[in-house]
């Protein structure tokens, strides 16, 4: 008989790969937009490294942790631009690291408006280390194996700039992949389905030293509810943003972010479950982001 902890932590693994969303969440979504769509690299026309942290439910042991890294620089003439995505989860006994390489291109449309159109090439390493598990029993038992797989993937994006909004749609990962194999009737695992972004945002001049960033990130994954983000950001003199971010799953999270120098920004966001549960009285989640403008 195994423990009761370890059967309530397993179904939650397996009701959260099967019914929730199987990729990360990043409050600075906006900052770090080139994570699930590739055709960001091309957007901000220049050289820059940025890096998030980010580590939930700080209270509990093995709680989802996220350390993402990426870079984008342009191309030639600035037509083409080229990204490096990378992303590490670990959550309990699961890990899995994605690595891509984005390729994007821009298409002007008018003075003020771009399309940028973009394609990510990658693959997900995804292990379970069962070793950690710890049961009543003598005889190992042949369902609780540890593994390892590879997925290859591929993914595409659109984004919309203007110099008062953007549009932006993507789906990372556009194949099917499952996280283990069935053998001999164990270990039997979800699939990981095609997920979908979609981003907009819009820039309101309240003063010569003061703009307003509203924007929405909606993710879309079949099986799963819609998990949607609001989030406002006030910038101040465009070396301070002040920022708040309702997201549907019943969380309430604030921002900061300074403009240490014209190439060094850091940001820390704090996050809040509202519910009343186990999670909510746990409730701090940190996130970490910095970029670096080369």
């Amino acid at each position: 008989m195994k423990k009761t902890i370890i059967l309530i932590a397993l179904l939650l693994l397996t009701s959260s790969s099967l019914l929730a969303q199987q990729e990360s969440m990043i409050t600075f979504y906006r900052n770090h937009l080139n994570l699930v769509n590739p055709a960001y690299v091309g957007v901000e026309g220049e050289s820059s490294i940025q890096s998030t942290i980010r580590k939930q439910w700080t209270g509990v042991q093995d709680a989802p942790e996220t350390q993402a890294f990426s870079f984008m620089a342009p191309l030639g003439e600035k037509k083409f631009s080229l990204g490096i995505s990378f992303v590490h989860d670990k959550v309990f006994i699961e890990k899995q690291t994605f690595f891509a390489i984005d390729l994007a291109y821009d298409v002007k449309l008018s003075d003020k408006l771009d399309l940028y159109m973009g394609v990510k090439v990658g693959g997900n390493n995804y292990e379970v280390n069962t070793s950690g598990l710890q049961t009543y029993n003598f005889v190992v038992d042949p369902s609780l194996q540890s593994f390892s797989r590879f997925n290859p993937n591929i993914g595409m994006g659109f984004y919309l700039k203007h110099d008062k909004y953007y549009v932006s749609l993507s789906t990372p990962k556009m194949l099917n992949t499952e996280r283990a194999r069935n053998e001999d009737g164990y270990a039997t695992v979800s699939t990981d389905r095609v997920h979908w972004y979609m981003s907009s945002g819009y820039n309101f001049k309240l003063s010569t030293s003061v703009d307003l960033l509203p924007s929405v990130m909606l993710r879309y994954v079949n099986g799963a509810p819609f998990s949607t983000d609001f989030t406002a950001t006030t910038v101040f003199n465009e070396k301070l943003d002040l920022g708040v971010t309702y997201r549907t799953d019943k969380s309430l999270a604030g921002m900061v972010k300074f403009s240490i120098s014209k190439k060094l920004h850091l940001g820390f966001a704090y996050e809040y479950m509202m519910q009343n549960n186990l999670l909510a009285r746990v409730n701090n989640t940190n996130e970490l982001f910095l970029k670096f403008i080369l």
